[in-house]
């Protein structure tokens, strides 16, 4: 079993087509929190391209996934490499950067937000699109009552540890931190938070996916726009 994601690339197309949570609810959020115009984009964790399409024609997909990429790369220009690591990328050269379902699959969130910021120019902008925390707590689910009211059980939400989830064959680690710990590790990199969107389960999604009914006040899906900071401004 690798940790490049190759030997699941089919399931996970298979699954992003089919789950409307995993597609058309994370593009369209992502349509409402992106830049188009931006010059230079970077597409983190792009897989086979899901979101290239509409972030503009100077976007370049960034994964680690060969077979992923050997798709994404007829729609943008590629480039494969571990993320976080951006050391490959000039500092302050991108405009915007794009994380869609990524930052929970990364051991580092703070080396994420860090590596961004060093890649994305003073006052552009960084979009992340990822499950919301409530949903990725260890041991938290959701709890109908005799009236057929859904409820959650929280879990460990505010303790930062790891879910297993099936794909196929194996098992891929989701990553969880309590809201308050990403949003603070964004602000120490020097990211100030513009806008965010907590999401539930659409109706399509509900009718695609049955046992999602009853969940629409429960938030699945967590999208931020930031912009980083002028580090000159302060001084002025």
């Amino acid at each position: 079993m690798s940790d490049d994601w190759d030997d699941i690339a089919d399931w996970w197309i298979e699954t992003s087509r089919d789950d409307p949570t995993e597609s058309e609810e994370t593009l369209a959020l992502l349509g409402e929190l992106v830049d188009p115009n931006a010059r230079r984009t970077l597409d983190l964790g792009c897989g086979d391209g899901q979101a290239l399409g509409q972030l503009g024609a100077g976007t370049i997909g960034v994964d680690l996934s060969h077979r992923l990429l050997a798709r994404a790369r007829f729609i943008a220009p590629v480039v494969r490499c571990r993320l976080p690591d951006l050391a490959w990328v000039r500092p302050g050269s991108i405009d915007q950067a794009v994380a869609v379902g990524l930052l929970d699959l990364l051991p580092d969130h703070v080396a994420f937000f860090e590596q961004v910021a060093t890649a994305v120019r003073p006052n552009g902008t960084l979009v992340v699109i990822v499950n919301h925390p409530v949903i990725t707590a260890p041991d938290s689910e959701p709890v109908a009552d005799d009236n057929g009211e859904v409820s959650w059980r929280w879990g460990r939400y505010l303790e930062s540890g790891t879910v297993a989830e099936p794909a196929e064959d194996r098992i891929v680690e989701l990553h969880h931190r309590p809201l308050g710990v990403l949003l603070t590790a964004a602000a120490e990199a020097g990211w100030q938070l513009e806008r965010m969107i907590e999401r539930g389960p659409t109706r399509h999604t509900i009718t695609t996916l049955p046992h999602h009914r009853g969940h629409e006040q429960l938030p699945s899906l967590l999208g931020a726009r930031w912009q980083h900071r002028d580090p000159t401004r302060g001084a002025r």
